[in-house]
């Protein structure tokens, strides 16, 4: 920003928007441990530099190269750094603080062969924030294609490093961020702190181009419910004294409100900065109605056609043309309206006033004080603002199994389960594996697989269990075919383990055998039976015309008469005759009882009526 251009005005609206803003500026740390040698191995911070690419979610190890000359690296080095061997390892290339900017000895390092730099400080002092270079010394043509990852680190362990390489030791150095970020949960929240200024240099060209670039990503994560995004937008306030002066009136809304620079940082020509505070409201209130109905993602859409279709060196930037894209966006341009209100009101505006609000750090995000910023869980996001630089940094802001598939692509992470199966348990057969390829590394669990849930420790053993476990690689059972038959150790209605089928013994996993129940004498043993062993069963036969039955293992003639003795035939024979004999003579009491009762009714009505007369009389007398 030039103030000579600006004047006094925007040096002090500047100073109040940033007055408060420095003391809490929170610098974003991750951890160094210094593996070797053992005089100074331990845990040290280091700050994050704000360019490049740190590996958010994961970490890099390598050895460390403290170079004999250039060692400030303001200059390209005349030689790749890695001429000397480091066992494989990764190169890390220690660089003295001064001279040039931070990003310069990034990508001197990095085209000298190093995998990342750590630069020690010139003074004793608490850890600050590595940025990139003010906008009038910023040259696009090297700041984005800076790609390693840079740490700050304290002077009193670069000294101590460059003493242990100057006695010859060698200095692993493993850099770690995986906790550089929060990771509670199945969804991330993140703010995107942005300007839809585009004249401001290479930071806007970067802006434009990044929103671009992620708009896919961006509005697939959102509307599956991975994230929830939330954009912002930086103003400051006019000093009351100025309010009514030609500078505030030019940069700022309601009275002094809301205020932001000139585009061009010039004041006779081009949009003045209350055109840009304008159309930030626009987006903010464009985005406050979307996701009122439930599309927050259309933000980017709009974002994106805008920057494209209104730009301002076309002089489009204005509020016919966002009109004419929010309308082709389908969002409610009178609702819109409402949001953005009367600007030359001497009132707050309810959406600017919260953005205010809103840029005073609360907990562990600090204040907002750079754009862009990006704040991914609270924490305020360091390094290139590109789609596979961010997504990797969003991707370590999940819970563990809980990322989206978009985190496990190769792009953005490794997949350790390519590697010896992660260490987990694996059916190499069914193509089954407990290992679980997680964005930052691998989890052993034993897997789900066509609705058949597999248990145990996920390392050296997983079992499928529940119902139509047999349906998936047999439920880890034997199963064997031989001759059109197949047998199976799997049985559908237990939850787990495996059982050898009848005629089979084994431990139904490995293996089942066939049981000789011949040899074994466990069927076939009846009198004149013969006995022969099959696969799975068994064969048996009688001598003679004799049938056999295997449920009684028994053998009978084919006209159905047992072989038995003809003792026991007549004994049968006889029982039966005594029985008919009884029975006749029973039958024939039964007969004659019941002819008699039959006679006897019959006669009674032919009896003459002097008889029953004379019963009657009889009966009369008995009572004188």
């Amino acid at each position: 920003m030039k103030l000579g251009k600006l004047g006094f005005i925007d040096c002090v609206c500047f100073l109040l928007m940033c007055g408060s803003c420095l003391g809490r500026f929170v610098v974003e740390k991750n951890s160094l441990r210094v593996t070797s040698p053992e005089s100074l191995k331990d845990v040290y911070e280091c700050a994050i530099g704000n360019f490049g690419v740190p590996q958010y979610g994961g970490t890099l190890t390598g050895v460390v190269k403290y170079p004999k000359s250039n060692q400030k690296a303001c200059q390209s080095f005349d030689s790749s750094l890695k001429s000397e061997p480091a066992g494989g390892l990764p190169l890390f290339v220690l660089l003295d603080r001064g001279d040039c900017y931070f990003t310069l000895k990034a990508w001197n390092a990095q085209k000298a062969g190093a995998a990342a730099i750590l630069v020690a400080d010139d003074r004793p002092e608490p850890l600050i924030t590595m940025d990139m270079p003010e906008e009038e010394n910023a040259h696009a043509d090297y700041l984005q294609n800076i790609t390693i990852p840079s740490a700050l680190i304290s002077m009193s362990l670069g000294n101590a490093i460059k003493k242990a390489l100057n006695k010859g030791d060698m200095v692993n150095i493993k850099l770690d961020w995986t906790e550089a970020l929060p990771h509670p949960d199945e969804r991330v929240e993140y703010e995107f702190w942005t300007n839809s200024n585009d004249e401001c240099g290479t930071k806007c060209d970067s802006q434009i181009n990044f929103v671009k670039e992620f708009k896919g990503a961006a509005q697939i994560l959102e509307k599956k419910g991975y994230t929830q995004f939330t954009p912002h937008y930086i103003t400051w306030y006019c000093p009351e004294a100025f309010t009514l002066s030609k500078q505030c009136k030019s940069q700022c809304i309601n009275h002094g409100r809301y205020c932001a620079p000139d585009p061009e940082q010039d004041f006779s020509k081009g949009y003045d900065g209350k055109d840009v505070v304008v159309q930030n409201l626009r987006q903010a209130c464009f985005y406050k109605v979307a996701n009122e109905t439930g599309k927050p993602w259309l933000w980017w859409d709009y974002v994106t056609d805008f920057s494209i279709r209104c730009p301002m060196k076309d002089k489009k930037y204005t509020k016919e043309c966002a009109d004419e894209v929010i309308k082709s966006l389908g969002v409610d341009l009178k609702k819109i309206d409402e949001c953005v209100g009367n600007t030359e009101a001497d009132a707050d505006n309810s959406v600017l006033k919260a953005e205010q609000d809103t840029q005073i750090g609360k907990g562990s995000r600090g204040d907002v004080t750079i754009l862009p910023t990006l704040v991914i869980n609270n924490r305020q996001y360091r390094g290139k603002l590109a789609k596979q630089a961010v997504l990797k940094a969003i991707c370590s802001g999940f819970e563990e199994t809980t990322e989206p598939a978009v985190c496990l692509s190769d792009e953005i992470q490794t997949n350790e389960c390519l590697d010896n199966n992660g260490g987990c348990w694996i059916d190499k057969a069914a193509n089954i594996t407990a290992c679980r390829d997680t964005f930052r590394g691998r989890v052993c669990e034993c897997p789900i697989v066509q609705g058949v849930k597999f248990v145990g420790d996920g390392y050296k053993h997983c079992e499928a269990s529940g119902a139509l476990r047999c349906e998936v690689n047999n439920g880890g059972c034997w199963k064997f075919t031989q001759l059109g038959r197949t047998y199976s150790a799997c049985i559908d209605d237990h939850t787990k383990g495996c059982k050898c089928p009848p005629g089979f013994k084994g431990d139904g996993v490995n293996s089942c055998e066939d049981v000789d129940e011949c040899r074994e004498k466990t069927a076939c043993q009846c009198s004149g039976c013969k006995c022969k062993n099959t696969w799975g069963s068994y064969e048996c036969s009688c001598s003679g015309n004799l049938l056999y039955m295997r449920e009684h293992d028994t053998c009978i003639s084919k006209d159905g008469k047992s072989e038995v003795s003809w003792g026991f035939v007549w004994v049968i024979i006889l029982g039966l005759a005594v029985t008919g004999t009884a029975g006749y003579a029973f039958y024939k009491y039964r007969v004659r009882t019941y002819m008699d009762s039959e006679i006897r009714a019959i006669m009674a009505q032919y009896m003459p009526l002097d008889n029953q007369a004379e019963i009657e009389v009889h009966g009369t007398r008995g009572n004188v």
